[in-house]
């Protein structure tokens, strides 16, 4: 899942229990969808891209860096960047929001189709939520 500072969802994409987060980084990066808010073009990528020492790799730097996309990302080996814990809490407190809906908790269902389509409704219902909170 990549969300932005606030915990919204942007893109979220299911992957095999087994699959290694790092490497649908990109994926998830390129999927992000236009979004608007000042005046102008709407943005399509991020400016900065945080993450902990497990989405550090080489390719994922190059490829971002080639994007014009910051990295916060420590390198592995080295001591963690100071605060990144607080940053990275935003992205757990998305996936807890989404453990809310009971059926997301564990996947019950054969087909992964049922089970997007289930993250893809309670992404919205997320979305929906903060909006109507911020207009209130």
């Amino acid at each position: 899942m990549i969300c932005d500072g606030r915990g919204t969802p942007l893109k979220v994409i299911t992957t095999a229990a087994n699959v290694n987060d790092v490497t649908q980084t990109l994926a998830l990066v390129d999927g992000i969808p236009p979004v608007a808010g000042r005046p102008g073009r709407p943005r399509r990528r991020p400016e900065a891209l945080l993450g902990d020492t497990g989405y550090d790799s080489n390719l994922n730097r190059d490829e971002l860096c080639r994007r014009r996309i910051l990295l916060v990302i420590s390198r592995k080996g080295s001591p963690n960047i100071k605060g990144i814990g607080k940053l990275r809490y935003v992205v757990e407190q998305t996936f807890a929001l989404l453990h809310h809906f009971k059926r997301l908790a564990v996947c019950w269902e054969r087909r992964t189709e049922l089970h997007d389509a289930f993250v893809s409704l309670a992404c919205s219902l997320i979305c929906y939520r903060r909006l109507k909170k911020a207009r209130s």
